[in-house]
């Protein structure tokens, strides 16, 4: 089996979409926040993801970040590409684009709303894996995505070593143990930033999160004193994060995170709708917290 545990541990930003005042992908903004993050010393960016708004996006503008991010990467960071849809053909579609253009390994998200069974999602991810020559990540969100799966579900796919993985996003840190116990060498990504500490405390081995677009030094911080057996530096760092987090929960969690990157220079404008602007109100209480926890404006 091959190691993906170790060829792609660390700090993934889910990156956010940037648009304009006309909701067009602003690549400017977007080049700007890959740097930022490449400079901080990440180790790869998960794109097109839920935090992407990849399911208000069409196919096109999907395939339009990736190639925008991959090209601003320019190889300094792993890329994998979620190319999640609840059409296996448009699935399949994105991740021959992906590798096309660089990508390292895609991810998708379970087939979801019609309530396919574990048979449909098992023969979709496979499909998936026949279609390109790259690793599968299984992205597991039950909370969203409505699905559910048990070990021995999850054991089906990581039998085979085309699947490099799970994107770990659920609070089921003994399932999240259990993958690593029966799976060493399989690459799993804790997926809530809010509970980061804890995955990697039961052996996740690095995370995947919207909130590292803008504070991925505290992830990484969190990492680095976790590894070193500074459980109380580790703590406070994810304390910090968390009170950003409670914030962000308020205000609503991606447009407070673009409203964040706006006050750090990088013209973000505003989610797509049904999502809600940020006030200005928002924004000073969104300030205040980030200034009263280790970051820089």
């Amino acid at each position: 089996m091959k190691d993906y545990a170790s060829a792609f541990k660390g700090i993934y930003p889910a990156l956010l979409t940037p648009f304009d005042s006309e909701s067009m992908i602003n690549e400017k903004a977007l080049r700007q926040l890959v740097k930022m993050n490449l400079d901080k010393g990440v180790q790869g960016f998960y794109v097109c993801g839920s935090t992407a708004e990849a399911f208000m996006l069409s196919v096109e503008d999907r395939k339009k970040i990736l190639e925008i991010v991959a090209d601003e990467n320019a190889g300094k960071a792993k890329i994998i590409a979620h190319v999640g849809a609840i059409s296996q053909l448009q699935a399949i579609d994105l991740a021959r684009h992906a590798q096309a253009n660089g990508a390292d390994m895609v991810s998708s998200i379970c087939p979801f709303y019609y309530g396919f069974p574990f048979k449909d999602l098992k023969a979709f991810y496979y499909a998936l894996a026949d279609s390109v020559d790259l690793p599968v990540l299984v992205y597991y969100f039950p909370a969203n995505s409505g699905v559910k799966f048990t070990l021995d579900m999850v054991e089906e796919f990581l039998c085979d070593e085309r699947f490099a993985g799970v994107k770990f996003t659920n609070n089921d840190f003994f399932m999240l143990q259990q993958i690593k116990v029966h799976y060493p060498k399989s690459v799993v990504f804790n997926g809530y930033d809010e509970m980061f500490l804890c995955g990697i405390s039961m052996g996740a081995d690095g995370g995947v999160g919207s909130t590292y677009n803008f504070m991925a030094e505290k992830y990484l911080g969190i990492m680095d004193a976790f590894k070193n057996g500074n459980i109380s530096k580790a703590q406070k760092l994810q304390f910090e994060a968390n009170a950003i987090l409670a914030k962000l929960v308020k205000y609503g969690i991606m447009p407070a995170e673009k409203a964040i990157l706006e006050m750090m220079g990088i013209p973000m404008g505003n989610c797509l709708k049904p999502f809600a602007e940020v006030s200005e109100e928002a924004r000073k209480d969104l300030r205040e917290t980030l200034l009263s926890n280790g970051c820089s404006l």
